[in-house]
């Protein structure tokens, strides 16, 4: 049973920022400066299990439309299967319906994950040129096989 979902604190920058690098490290995910998770923090919310980070994942706003994208989900290998980055996905969700946007976006490497909690996939090219400026920095671009994945709120 998940019990301790919560917005992320300055005191989590570090375990966070080890979660996300461990699988940007196998070209799973973006990876991510210390410096990037502090200007960031309140975007993040972790799930923590005996005082250790397990899981974490972001909710970024992109702008004026009304747009925002899942980003950094990472769970702890030792804790994939339990729901964790389900029950992450689903409050990030929350918090952007609580704010009145009206799409979430995510990119990814595991489609099927995102179209379970309802996400459909689209044309990168459908997604605002502003969102590419992070892709610019990865090692992958322009090459990248993440999909796009949208969801209206």
């Amino acid at each position: 049973m998940i019990k301790n979902i919560r917005k992320a604190r300055i005191s989590d920058a570090k375990q966070i920022q080890s979660l996300i690098n461990f699988y940007a490290a196998k070209d799973l995910m973006i990876s991510r400066s210390l410096n990037e998770i502090y200007e960031n923090m309140r975007d993040f919310w972790v799930c923590e299990e005996n005082r250790k980070i397990i899981g974490c994942c972001g909710l970024h706003i992109v702008g004026w439309e009304n747009l925002a994208e899942i980003k950094s989900l990472a769970v702890e290998k030792t804790k994939h299967n339990k729901g964790i980055g389900r029950k992450l996905v689903e409050i990030c969700l929350q918090e952007a319906k609580e704010l009145k946007l009206k799409k979430v976006f995510a990119l990814t490497y595991s489609p099927g994950f995102f179209r379970k909690s309802g996400f459909k996939k689209i044309s990168k090219s459908k997604l605002p040129h502003k969102i590419w400026a992070e892709c610019c920095n990865c090692p992958k671009f322009p090459g990248c096989e993440e999909e796009a994945m949208i969801k209206n709120i």
